[in-house]
């Protein structure tokens, strides 16, 4: 991985990674002292993890989740979370444990998508079952899933597809199967940073409900939000947190033993990714049932001594101040000089910011990792052009035809009329000045490119 890191003059806008300079390490150090140089705390630590994760963990997330999400660090019960190795990991746990490619369907992602996510699917094996969703301007295209969902169950039935699990039988133990998984990232979606509707948000929820679905929904860019406009000026408050899936899930179907949402959480983004640690949200009887993976069984939990470090974080208040005077001031700078310079340079060519419905009227929100341009007609395909950057300017980026859906013909077709021509440019790893030199070195490739057309 560290091979993705830019070298010499080489500008990486593509690079989804937190900047290494804003990593806690003073206060990690601090929560390693405090842990390391007890006995007892050290042999806790460093003996193998409850499966479910370090209980102090699980108490204080709980409690910051209820705060962050609900005003009421009472809101969430610890025995609905679970911790994991990282959001990845728990995507492919979460697979293993309620998934059996022989009686689930299909997976069906949101595109443009989270494109590392496919090969996860791939090796819990739905090769070949992958299924683009469209992004509307509310965050998904619910009219196209609810016929996509109807189709898939005929072509199932039509196609002697089992009634119930071939594998994952309630005799092997395994008591809920889904027909369905779809993989959202509702809030600053990777890769285009829309955040989806709270009406979309409800009537994702009763169509997975409606048709034997789970959701994973990848939670891990909601609390890095600022203003869309650097003029606002909050005086200390806070922006509003949009309510997870799973909150909604909870709402809408309260007695749902497994529930049909799961809120996929890590602390890569607001700690380091490094540490390996995330979480995730259902019911009790989910969470309970996800912790318990057999390679958990038999290893502990994977974030156990990382755990004990981010609780310290947690619980002195740290992370929240890190969070909040470090993070978010940093990172909303960044996403300023990166929309000023697109703005200036960019937009006189034909270039635009693709965004969606503001979420909420009252303060508009930005915020995440990413934004998503869509370049002008007259230009070579995007690939072409991401070639030319990288060998001419020393600039990369991620582009259009990297978001499709793995092997989904529809999803192939619909960015070589749509969204293959977008470009997603993260700002979250170098400071402004290199921001805003990258997007000067695409405003020279630009002009190049269509001198030659």
């Amino acid at each position: 991985m560290t091979s993705l890191l830019p070298t010499g003059k080489q500008i990486n806008l593509q690079l989804g990674w937190p900047s290494p300079s804003l990593f806690p390490s003073a206060e990690l150090n601090a929560g390693a002292n405090s842990v390391l140089t007890d006995f007892n705390t050290a042999s806790a630590s460093l003996i193998y993890g409850p499966n479910r994760g370090y209980v102090p963990l699980r108490k204080e997330l709980a409690r910051w989740l209820g705060s962050q999400y609900h005003n009421d660090p009472q809101a969430i019960d610890e025995g609905r979370v679970c911790i994991a190795g990282g959001a990845s990991q728990n995507l492919a746990n979460t697979l293993l444990r309620f998934t059996d490619p022989t009686y689930t369907r299909c997976i069906w992602m949101v595109e443009p998508t989270y494109f590392l996510a496919c090969p996860v699917f791939e090796d819990c094996g739905f090769i070949g079952k992958l299924r683009g969703v469209p992004e509307d301007n509310e965050g998904i295209d619910l009219d196209f899933l609810r016929a996509a969902l109807v189709e898939a169950e005929a072509d199932f039935a039509k196609n002697g597809g089992p009634g119930t699990p071939g594998l994952k039988t309630p005799a092997n133990g395994y008591e809920k199967i889904f027909k369905h998984v779809i993989y959202v990232v509702p809030t600053f979606s990777n890769p285009s940073g829309k955040t989806m509707s709270l009406q979309h948000r409800y009537d994702l929820v009763r169509l997975a409900i409606e048709y034997d679905a789970l959701i994973i929904s990848d939670d891990v860019y909601d609390f890095l939000s600022w203003p869309e406009d650097k003029g606002v000026i909050l005086n200390g408050a806070r922006l509003s947190l949009p309510p997870r899936l799973v909150d909604i899930n909870r709402k809408v179907d309260p007695d749902s033993k497994w529930g049909n949402a799961m809120s996929n959480g890590s602390f890569s983004k607001i700690v380091a990714p490094g540490t390996r640690v995330s979480w995730a949200e259902g019911t009790p009887a989910f969470a309970t049932f996800l912790a318990n993976t057999g390679s958990t069984s038999s290893g502990g939990n994977p974030a156990h001594l990382a755990s004990t470090l981010i609780e310290k974080m947690l619980s002195s208040g740290a992370l929240e101040a890190h969070i909040q005077n470090k993070l978010i001031p940093c990172y909303s700078a960044r996403y300023y000089a990166m929309v000023d310079a697109i703005r200036e340079y960019l937009e006189p060519l034909g270039v635009l910011i693709t965004t969606g419905k503001p979420y909420s009227t009252i303060v508009l929100a930005a915020g995440g990792f990413f934004l998503l341009i869509t370049l002008p007609k007259g230009l070579p395909p995007t690939p072409v052009l991401a070639k030319i950057s990288v060998e001419q300017h020393e600039l990369k980026f991620a582009y259009g035809k990297m978001f499709e859906v793995k092997g989904d013909s529809g999803s192939k077709r619909r960015s070589e009329l749509g969204f293959g021509s977008t470009i997603r440019l993260c700002w979250a790893f170098h400071e402004e000045n290199i921001i805003v030199e990258g997007i000067k070195r695409m405003r020279d490739i630009l002009i190049e490119c269509k001198e030659k057309v």
